[in-house]
């Protein structure tokens, strides 16, 4: 009797690309544990269609401690972690600490913390791999959101070195997606000034993202490497 193909984890994909990865990989036939911070439509709709859904809040080591251990109580072994969780806030005066700390825990800490509590169920999956999702926006900064790009930049180099800690048998590998999809209350204005900043100048949607996985996923001989998804906004 064969054993069950192993799942993969997704962080925060309850809505957008998280949401849209999830989708695709069960219509993959391939099993899925989600973690989302709050319930939604989209959750339970998952969990309809097969998905292990487990509420987490990666906003302090212990909600982080906590998600590890309920996951680990629910499977045995992990095809990949997609670290998908995220959080996009801005500084405001007096709440500056508070948010480069809320940063830190979601973009940095639960990455780094999940990878190095959960090494022994990536290997028992063989390929095996771990996937962060950065942002494009990190190569340069920002003055609006100096901690969430710092945060992005830090994911960015914990690709590297887990990288090497882990090769062979784990690859791990970044994705740094520009704007792929727009929010609803977007007006036309943003819009338009935002598509000017690439050279190919479309909201290509987040099956782009779901792509760029894929790859990675599937190509043995990819590892420490990020995978810019930017429309050429390097270009302009």
């Amino acid at each position: 009797m064969s054993r069950p193909a192993a799942p993969i984890l997704i962080t925060g994909a309850s809505q957008r690309v998280g949401l849209h990865c999830a989708e695709r990989l069960l219509d993959d036939g391939q099993p899925v544990i989600i973690s989302y911070r709050n319930e939604r439509d989209s959750v339970q709709h998952l969990r309809e269609r097969g998905a292990l859904a487990l509420q987490a809040d990666f906003s302090s080591e212990a909600g982080i401690l906590a998600f590890i251990d309920e996951l680990k109580g629910c499977t045995d072994s992990l095809r990949a972690i997609v670290h998908n969780a995220s959080d996009w806030l801005t500084e405001t005066p007096g709440h500056e600490a508070e948010t480069f700390k809320r940063m830190f825990s979601v973009h940095m800490l639960a990455p780094y913390l999940i990878n190095l509590h959960c090494e022994d169920l990536l290997r028992r999956s063989s390929p095996a791999d771990i996937v962060h999702l950065s942002d494009d926006v990190a190569r340069r900064g920002s003055e609006k959101r100096i901690a969430y790009c710092a945060s992005k930049a830090g994911l960015d180099n914990l690709t590297l070195s887990f990288a090497a800690r882990f090769a062979p048998h784990i690859k791990v590998n970044c994705i740094a997606p520009a704007l792929v999809m727009f929010n609803e209350g977007d007006d036309e204005t943003y819009r338009k000034k935002t598509l000017a900043k690439s050279a190919l100048g479309i909201e290509p949607g987040p099956q782009v993202v779901y792509q760029g996985l894929r790859y990675l996923l599937d190509n043995p001989y990819v590892t420490g490497t990020t995978l810019i998804l930017n429309g050429g906004r390097h270009l302009k």
